[in-house]
C-alpha cells in the first residue's frame, strides 16, 4: 500500500457493512457468520481499481481459499457448484468480480440472488480508497486505469468508476477503506473477517533440528546454535539415542546452563513472534542446530515447539538429521568428525 498505516479507517460510513446496513446485508448473503466457523464458502472481492483487490486475493489464498481473479459474474454459480460449495463439502472459493467485466454492473446483483437460491454461503467484500490515494497509487505503479481509455484521464476514470459502483457498494457485507492502510494491515483485517483463526494461529511456525556438520537449512528465518550445551554423545549409554529418548532429554533439559538458555530464548521469542504476526508473515521457520542433529538440537527443538504451542501458535516440527544419526555405523561418530557431535 502506498501510505503508512496510521489510523485504520476500515469502517467507512456504515462500518463493516452488515451491521450498519441490515437490508443490504440480507440482500448480499445474510448475517455475519459465526466466528466459530472457518469463514464463508465464497468471498466475492470487488471495489475500486487500485484499492487493493489483488492484495486481498493473496491474503485470502493464504487463508486457504481457492482464488480466481477477474471472474465474470455469470460464472459465480457454475464455479461454486464445481468446487462443491452448495453442498458445503468443497473448497472455499474467493473471486474478484469488477468493472473489467463488461456485464459486471448489469449482472452482478442477479448473480448474487442465484447464489442465495443455491444456498451458497457467501459474502461480498468491497475495497475502497479516497481519490487522492488512488491517484498516487496509479502514478507510482505506472499502470493504466481500466477505464482510462482514449482521452480519459486517470482522475476522470476514478470518478466514473466510483459513480458506477454506488449500487454495488450497497450490496457489500464488508467495506474496507485502504486509504491509510499498508498491505500488512489489509491482510490482518481480512484475516479477522474471513478466518476463525487467531492472529497467532494464522502464522504457520516450523521448528526443526539439524546438524551443522550436514549444512545449514536454506529456508530458516531464525537459526539457534546450541553446541555450547553439554553433549550427551560422550556418554556411551546415550551415544546411540536421540533427543526423543528420555535419558537424553533429561540430560539436556535438566542442566543448569540449559535452564538459563531457555529463559533467555523464550524471552527472545516473546519479543519477536508478535512482530512477525503483526507484519503478516504467513510462515516462520525456526532451526535449532547442534553438531550432528541427534541429541541437543532435537531436545531443544521439541521444547521450543511446546512453548510456542502453549502461546497459541500453530507449530509443526521436523528433525532433519536424526535419521542420519540412526543410520550411522556403531563407533563411526568419533572418528568421522573428531569426536564432536
Amino acid at each position: 500500500m502506498a501510505k503508512d498505516e496510521g489510523r485504520d479507517p476500515t469502517e467507512e460510513g456504515r462500518g463493516a457493512g452488515a451491521e450498519g446496513a441490515p437490508e443490504a446485508a440480507a440482500a448480499a448473503g445474510g448475517a455475519r457468520p459465526d466466528r466459530g466457523q472457518a469463514g464463508p464458502g465464497v468471498v466475492i472481492v470487488t471495489g475500486m481499481s487500485g484499492a487493493g483487490r489483488t492484495e486481498a486475493l493473496h491474503a485470502l489464498e493464504d487463508l486457504g481459499y481457492y482464488c480466481i481473479d477477474n471472474l465474470p459474474p455469470t460464472m459465480l454459480v457454475p464455479l461454486a457448484e464445481l468446487v462443491g460449495q452448495p453442498a458445503g463439502t468443497g473448497r472455499r472459493l474467493a473471486v474478484v468480480c469488477d468493472r473489467r467485466s463488461r456485464e459486471f454492473l448489469t449482472q452482478f446483483k442477479a448473480e448474487l440472488a442465484k447464489l442465495a437460491a443455491h444456498e451458497v454461503d457467501y459474502r461480498v467484500l468491497f475495497l475502497d480508497a479516497d481519490d487522492e490515494t488512488l491517484l498516487k497509487r496509479y502514478s507510482s505503479l505506472r499502470r493504466r486505469h481500466p477505464l482510462a481509455r482514449g482521452s480519459v484521464t486517470v482522475a476522470q476514470a476514478i470518478a466514473r468508476e466510483r459513480a458506477h459502483l454506488v449500487s454495488i457498494r450497497e450490496l457489500a457485507n464488508v467495506v474496507i477503506d485502504t486509504s491509510d492502510m499498508r498491505a500488512s494491515g489489509l491482510r490482518r483485517r481480512i484475516a479477522r473477517e474471513f478466518s476463525a483463526l487467531t492472529p497467532q494461529e494464522g502464522m504457520n511456525v516450523s521448528v526443526s533440528s539439524f546438524g551443522f556438520k550436514y549444512g545449514l537449512p536454506l529456508d530458516a528465518d531464525l537459526v539457534m546454535d546450541v553446541r555450547f550445551l553439554a553433549n550427551p554423545y560422550y556418554d556411551p549409554a546415550m551415544r546411540e539415542l536421540t533427543g526423543f529418548d528420555e535419558p537424553v532429554r533429561a540430560f539436556v533439559m535438566d542442566a543448569p546452563e540449559t535452564a538459563r538458555f531457555m529463559t533467555a530464548w523464550e524471552r527472545l521469542l516473546d519479543a519477536v513472534m508478535p512482530g512477525y504476526v503483526s507484519e503478516g508473515k504467513q510462515h516462520l521457520s525456526i532451526a535449532i542446530g547442534c553438531t550432528g542433529g541427534q541429541h541437543r538440537s532435537v531436545a531443544i527443538a521439541e521444547a521450543t515447539a511446546g512453548y510456542l504451542r502453549e502461546a497459541g501458535y500453530r507449530v509443526t516440527t521436523m528433525h532433519r538429521d536424526v535419521s542420519r544419526a540412526r543410520q550411522a555405523a556403531p563407533g563411526e561418530g568419533a572418528g568421522a568428525d573428531g569426536g564432536s557431535r
